[in-house]
């Protein structure tokens, strides 16, 4: 299914009267960059001309002023950036499917983002927002935007240093399994050197190497390393189909992906570089290629079901 943005009415309606709070909005931040950069400049221009005092009380107004102008606006940009979740996105999300939702203020607790058991380092600082839920056919499903960090502390001849390290970024995706099982099967990419990929290598997995199971498919095994808590439970998971499914998908997102399984639930988790579902500010929305790409990503999670075959149900699984 297609989601054509210029010939949904009530879609261009929602996104012309958003474009003129867009402007509205983009025009004041223009402004405040404007008197911030001025004020800095002419500060820069006192002290070299010999005139600090002055300077800094000529860079001082147009700085407070483009401060001013930005927390003015702040109270629209939110409402703003709200309206389009819920106005464009939502509509989107209803236009694929009358039971999807969006929460922008709600997502994947850290709680079950440790339970996926694809990150074994627990985040010191952890973001989630954007929860899609619904229901395509026999298969719920909901995923949401993640951003987790561990932090390390260096110890330097100035005192301490303190970084920031991603242990995950990008969108994590969960599902009803077809089947029912009672083990833990993990799925991750081989590929650690990888851009994306290299949060795994962190990730020291709580299994060891005996539990690494050999795949029939050559492919899979060279892309994937699989671990398996019971390995005729994975290998009834892991079915050559489902298999042929996983690298299908992994071959359309742009960095190499990571499953689990767990107690008849499958995870996946998605690394990105960009955070989603954001209103541009400095960009048109009546440009269709500006919303696009959110909607493809919107697409691309709920045909997942599909393209895993999730709503073929096994052995009594409902």
């Amino acid at each position: 299914m297609s989601f054509d943005i210029a010939n949904n009415v009530a879609l261009q309606q929602v996104l012309a009267t958003m474009e003129v709070e867009r402007k509205r909005i983009a025009g004041t931040q223009t402004k405040g960059y404007i008197f911030i950069v001025t004020g800095i400049v002419l500060g820069i221009l006192g002290f070299v001309l010999g005139f600090p005092i002055p300077a800094v009380i000529a860079g001082l107004i147009p700085i407070i002023y483009g401060g001013v102008l930005f927390f003015k606006i702040n109270d629209s940009l939110t409402a703003y950036q709200n309206a389009y979740k819920t106005n464009v996105i939502g509509a989107a999300l209803k236009f694929l499917d009358e039971s999807l939702s969006i929460n922008p203020y709600q997502g994947i607790e850290a709680s079950e983002f440790m339970y996926t058991q694809l990150f074994s380092n627990e985040p010191d600082r952890y973001k989630t927002e954007d929860l899609v839920m619904g229901c395509a056919d026999k298969t719920r499903f909901y995923f949401a935007e993640v951003h987790a960090e561990y932090k390390t502390v260096t110890q330097t001849k100035d005192g301490t240093r303190t970084e920031w390290h991603d242990i995950f970024r990008g969108i994590l995706f969960a599902a009803d399994f077809n089947k029912k099982f009672n083990s833990v099967t993990i799925v991750r990419p081989k590929d650690f050197g990888a851009a994306f990929g290299a949060w795994f290598s962190k990730n020291l997995f709580s299994f060891g190497s005996n539990d690494v199971i050999q795949l029939e498919n050559v492919e899979f095994d060279k892309t994937f390393v699989t671990y398996g808590s019971d390995q005729v439970e994975s290998r009834y998971i892991l079915t050559p189909a489902l298999m042929e499914r996983i690298l299908n998908l992994n071959h359309q997102s742009k960095y190499n992906i990571s499953l689990s399984f767990i107690e008849s639930r499958m995870y996946i988790a998605f690394p990105l570089n960009r955070n989603y579902f954001e209103a541009p500010v400095f960009k048109s929305l009546l440009d269709p290629e500006t919303v696009n790409q959110d909607i493809s990503t919107i697409k691309f999670m709920y045909d997942i079901v599909k393209e895993l075959d999730l709503n073929t149900r096994i052995w009594g699984k409902e």
